[in-house]
């Protein structure tokens, strides 16, 4: 496929140009060494909670619920069904919002308002730059505290951004995951439309809702997130329960912009590194960091089972390119690679050795790394992680594998364009 050469790629490459030398990412490898050297016996999947607990600062927390959301719709009927029983407080937080939905769910944030109960929201404004400015002042109205992530006019945070979906109910109730508040979920193309254009296609995507003690660690982050953006005071939210009635160990685990602190990545790089049988991952941006791609090989190559499902459509081609061009080199080291036909794949996941599962915002991508706030949910726990191996396996069967053979044979016109786009990846 060849990439689209709009004017936005020509101001890439510009900034292509003089950008790499203030690229920087953080080190890993002291991460991956450290937990591969700790002892054995314990366990790869005890290995992976401590080394988690170790760098997202938050512990592991017993007495949870979870439960799987596929796809946008599903999650909209679980938001509102949560934000409907709400009775103290609603924080909410997405990259877009938009649309149709984002007018229903503006409309039931006002009336839980009027009921008495607090709404929060932070909306990042590159994100939802086409949403009517009409849409916040009418929240604003209605008396919910909204906050805008980096204005525009923040020039000096302009490529910093809220890439976060979060849903956080009365310190009980979460919901995070992939889902944005848009439209973009309700397209449905007819069956004898075999346009393969982004805006005709329905979007893959994953949330999981969970209630219980957890709820009180992605409350916090959701504050600490406001304050940093000056947003005005809030009042101490309600006491989170000590326990539900679950069986899930939940960590919540957050990303930050311009703070070299990418606790997701280097989360996810440590499971990675430790896991022994297999290594699954879905992303909605497949653009890897050279030390994740290097994880990856080293990992197929010890004999572990790692298998990736991308997008084969996307709003962004250049994106496509730039992980087409890291494609050699992990079907050489045995990764298994497949693109998912038929939708826009915007969903981020990875289920590690049939227990250690991971379902939030961030993509394997430098953006996910270098630029974006973003929040994931780390889930231990051998049942859901089975609904994720499930769910894993329908989009495989859904999905053209990249075998190594044909991909070799692919034309000079894909290979430029997976030079180009490899050397714009960070920008991305």
């Amino acid at each position: 496929m060849q990439v689209r050469v709009r004017g936005r790629f020509a101001v890439l490459l510009v900034f292509a140009l003089w950008l790499p030398g203030c690229v920087s990412l953080p080190a890993v490898d002291g991460d991956v060494a450290r937990a591969q050297q700790l002892p054995q016996p314990q366990g790869a999947i005890e290995l992976m909670r401590q080394e988690d607990t170790r760098i997202a600062g938050f512990p592991f927390l017993p007495g949870n619920s979870v439960h799987l959301l596929v796809d946008g719709p599903a999650s909209y009927v679980a938001m509102e069904r949560a934000m409907r029983a709400a009775r103290r407080r609603i924080d909410i937080e997405s990259y877009l919002f938009d649309g149709h939905i984002g007018e229903t769910i503006a409309d039931l944030l006002l009336a839980k308002r009027a009921e008495g109960v607090e709404v929060n929201l932070i909306y990042d404004a590159i994100g939802s730059f086409e949403t009517p400015a009409d849409v916040f002042e009418r929240l604003r109205r209605g008396g919910v505290k909204v906050l805008q992530y980096h204005p525009v006019s923040d020039v000096g945070g302009l490529n910093d951004r809220d890439h976060r979906k979060l849903l956080v109910v009365d310190a009980s109730t979460v919901i995070v995951g992939g889902v944005n508040i848009s439209n973009l979920y309700f397209n449905q193309r007819s069956p004898v439309d075999r346009s393969s254009a982004p805006e005709s296609l329905p979007w893959r995507d994953t949330d999981v809702r969970v209630e219980g003690p957890v709820a009180a660690q992605f409350e916090a982050i959701f504050e600490q997130n406001w304050r940093q953006q000056g947003g005005p005071p809030l009042p101490p939210p309600p006491a989170t329960p000590a326990r539900h009635d679950g069986s899930a160990l939940i960590e919540a685990v957050e990303g930050l912009p311009g703070e070299h602190e990418p606790l997701i990545y280097r989360s996810l790089l440590v499971a990675i590194g430790l896991a022994r049988h297999s290594v699954h991952l879905t992303t909605g941006f497949f653009s890897p960091t050279p030390d994740f791609a290097a994880l990856l090989e080293n990992t197929a190559k010890r004999g572990v089972d790692v298998e990736v499902v991308v997008p084969s459509h996307s709003e962004s081609t250049l994106t496509i390119a730039a992980g087409r061009s890291y494609y050699a080199e992990l079907l050489k080291a045995g990764v298994h690679i497949f693109e998912r036909e038929g939708v826009v794949l915007h969903a981020k996941t990875a289920v590690i050795d049939g227990e250690w599962s991971m379902v939030g915002s961030s993509n394997l991508d430098w953006r996910s790394v270098i630029y974006n706030a973003e929040i994931d949910a780390v889930i231990i726990d051998r049942p859901f992680a089975g609904e994720m191996e499930a769910l894993f396996r329908s989009d495989i069967v859904r999905s053209r594998e990249i075998e190594p053979a044909g991909w070799a044979k692919r034309g000079l016109g894909e290979r430029f364009d997976e030079w180009m786009a490899d050397a714009l990846q960070f920008l991305l």
